[in-house]
């Protein structure tokens, strides 16, 4: 029924009100010395288990599924590693004068992110799009994400007073993210009976490791000063901007997906797939690329995308999933 799809959309996400819970504890009590060691520690290890499930939860059989809509892989990828890094640059280089210069790196970093999986496959069968295609292309920009996005932040985002791309960081990029998640996958046939079973609980891991991300980096940049540096005002451009840059992808995925032909149920999954970024991937990524006084202000954007996306995308697919039966 419409009307209580529309008042369930306006409920704000749990997993939202955590997420702002913990930037409040991070604000009021920020986590200091050894007791900032441990947490490190803890959540360097939660990081390594996530990426582990993450690959042991890739299905080669959805890959194979999905395989041969080759255009609609390509428009995806396009989408996620051209299109969204375009616009955040382009932003960037027109923001100098008035905006903060750290939301602008928050915005370009969110738009350096992978696309989602579980979220892009769910709005594309809401909205009658063609699954299997939809689980290959979210999946391969997931997985490819862990390697493109490092290079691009360190193109774009790593360079003069933060000391380029140093090889601790590509260590530890492989260390927490690229062994765990090949291990993971590689696990397959000792672990899938075992994550298939118990889904709802290794979710939860996903949500924790994040909540924990949150509440160090934020803590660290509380410490150094957040929010005398981040105003009312600030928050107001962010959440502004990230309306316009959702808005943007969202019309030209639908638009090209449209212009090269492809049918209704193929442009679903380009639109789905190509205009969302990942939060369970971007903050444990942030967290291993930037140093915690970094993290709080270029995690703050993907935190207002990730809710913004999952409202407006909700509604989209309720409206294609609405048109007639061929």
């Amino acid at each position: 029924m419409p009307r209580p799809f529309r008042i369930n959309i306006l409920k704000l996400d749990p997993f939202l009100l955590a997420l702002i819970a913990t930037v409040g504890l991070a604000s009021l009590l920020p986590c200091r010395g050894q007791f900032a060691a441990g947490m490190e520690w803890i959540t360097d290890a939660g990081i390594v288990l996530l990426f582990f499930l993450h690959g042991a939860r890739l299905s080669r059989e959805a890959i194979i599924a999905g395989l041969g809509a080759w255009r609609i892989h390509i428009l995806t990828l396009a989408a996620t590693f051209v299109l969204f890094p375009a616009i955040g640059l382009a932003l960037r280089a027109l923001s100098h004068g008035w905006l903060n210069p750290a939301i602008a790196d928050g915005l370009l970093f969110l738009c350096l992110l992978p696309s989602t999986v579980q979220s892009s496959i769910a709005f594309t069968s809401i909205a009658r799009g063609n699954v299997p295609a939809a689980v290959c292309s979210a999946s391969a920009s997931n997985v490819l994400g862990i390697f493109i996005t490092p290079v691009l932040v360190g193109l774009f985002l790593m360079s003069g007073s933060r000391g380029g791309f140093a090889a601790d960081s590509l260590l530890s990029i492989v260390l927490q993210l690229l062994l765990p998640f090949v291990l993971g996958h590689f696990s397959r046939p000792r672990t899938d009976k075992f994550i298939s079973k118990h889904k709802s609980i290794l979710g939860k891991v996903d949500r924790t490791t994040i909540l924990l991300v949150v509440y160090t980096a934020f803590s660290a940049a509380v410490i150094e000063g957040l929010w005398h540096k981040y105003s009312v005002g600030d928050l107001a451009w962010t959440f502004a901007l990230n309306g316009a840059i959702l808005a943007l992808v969202l019309f030209i995925t639908r638009w090209t997906a449209k212009r090269v032909g492809l049918p209704i149920e193929d442009e679903i999954a380009v639109v789905f797939c190509g205009s969302k970024k990942s939060l369970a991937s971007g903050v444990p990524m942030a967290s291993v690329l930037f140093p915690p006084v970094l993290l709080g202000p270029m995690v703050l954007p993907l935190m207002l995308f990730h809710q913004m996306q999952l409202m407006v995308c909700a509604v989209l697919a309720q409206r294609y999933g609405e048109r007639p039966s061929n």
